[in-house]
């Protein structure tokens, strides 16, 4: 009878939204539950800090144009910042802010290969560095490595997410 009164209270709690409870089988066939505690500071910081983060990664991937960093550094720091929303809000509300990982896996590959291809279109060897003659004001040159770079960026950022979200659903 307690047990029941123990389960009718934590669905109360569930549908607060604080708690997040499941029921398990165990290696003995008993029914376990799993309790879960969302903390709304972690979740609320993590909605403030997920913008943040993605700009930082950003100006990470273009400062790596010229100076350390770029796409790998940058499309990681990215994200961590969607694993930390994760973490925080749970794999629906994630998935919900970030739906198309798998897309952007393939338009950084895109990117890559095009960043590849230019030189041939220009007679030179695939995967040539070539830079334009105009410059963007943060930026600076444009040129097919920092097109590469976008293309690591979006494709670390691809399946870093997806691993994140395929491990956190399994929990």
């Amino acid at each position: 009878m307690a047990y029941l009164v123990f389960l009718i209270h934590l669905q109360h709690l569930k549908q607060i939204g604080h708690f997040h409870v499941r029921a398990i089988k165990s290696l003995y066939n008993r029914v376990e539950v799993v309790i879960t505690m969302r903390s709304l500071i972690l979740s609320t910081a993590s909605k403030i800090l997920l913008p943040v983060l993605l700009v930082f990664s950003f100006f990470v991937l273009i400062r790596g144009h010229y100076e350390p960093g770029g796409g790998f550094v940058g499309g990681l720091v990215a994200a961590s910042a969607f694993a930390l929303f994760t973490i925080s809000n749970g794999v629906k509300e994630a998935r919900r802010m970030f739906p198309h990982a798998k897309l952007f896996i393939i338009l950084g590959l895109s990117f890559a290969l095009i960043s590849g291809l230019i030189p041939v279109a220009f007679g030179q060897i695939a995967f040539t560095g070539l830079w334009t003659d105009f410059s963007l004001p943060v930026i600076g040159k444009m040129s097919t490595p920092f097109l590469f770079d976008i293309g690591v960026y979006f494709v670390v950022v691809g399946i870093a997410t997806s691993i994140i979200f395929t491990l956190k659903m399994k929990e």
